[in-house]
C-alpha cells in the first residue's frame, strides 16, 4: 500500500503496519467513546443528585405537614366535644389501622415474588444444550 506523506513524499506500508494504524485508530475511538460516556454519565449522576435531595426535602416536608394536620384533627375531635386524651388516641388508632393495612398489603406483595426462577429455568436449558453441543437428537454429556 502508498501512503502519501504531510510533505509530499510517498511511503509504502507493509500489511502488518497497515494492521497495526487499524488497530490504534480503533483503540483510540473506543476510548474516546468511553471518556463521552463517562462525561454523559457525570452530568447526568450530578442531575439525579440534586432530584434526589430534592426528593429528600420535599420528603421531610410531607412528614411534617402530615404531623401538623394530626395534631389539626385531634383538636378538631376535642372542639367537637371528645376529651383531649381520647382524640389524640382517635388519631393514633388511625394510624395504626392505616400502618397495619400498609403492612398487609406489603406481605401479600411479598409472597406473590417468584425471584429469577424463569432466568434459573433458561440457563439450565441453556446448559443443557451446550452439554449436547446444541444438537437435540444428541444425548447431553453428563446430567
Amino acid at each position: 500500500m502508498t501512503e502519501v506523506r504531510s510533505d509530499g513524499q510517498l511511503e509504502d506500508k507493509s500489511l502488518g503496519e497497515l494492521v497495526a494504524i487499524a488497530t490504534g485508530s480503533v483503540s483510540r475511538l473506543v476510548k474516546s467513546e468511553i471518556e463521552l460516556a463517562k462525561l454523559e454519565l457525570k452530568d447526568d449522576a450530578k442531575k439525579a443528585a440534586l432530584g434526589s435531595t430534592l426528593f429528600a426535602v420535599a420528603g421531610l416536608i410531607g412528614g411534617i405537614v402530615v404531623i401538623l394536620l394530626s395534631i389539626a384533627a385531634a383538636y378538631g375531635l376535642m372542639t367537637a366535644g371528645i376529651w383531649n386524651w381520647a382524640a389524640f388516641l382517635i388519631v393514633a388508632g388511625a394510624y395504626v389501622v392505616l400502618a397495619a393495612i400498609l403492612i398487609g398489603i406489603g406481605l401479600w406483595r411479598m409472597k406473590k415474588m417468584t425471584g429469577v426462577s424463569r432466568t434459573r429455568r433458561t440457563m439450565k436449558d441453556d446448559i443443557a444444550m451446550l452439554r449436547r453441543g446444541g444438537d437435540e437428537s444428541t444425548p447431553a454429556l453428563t446430567e
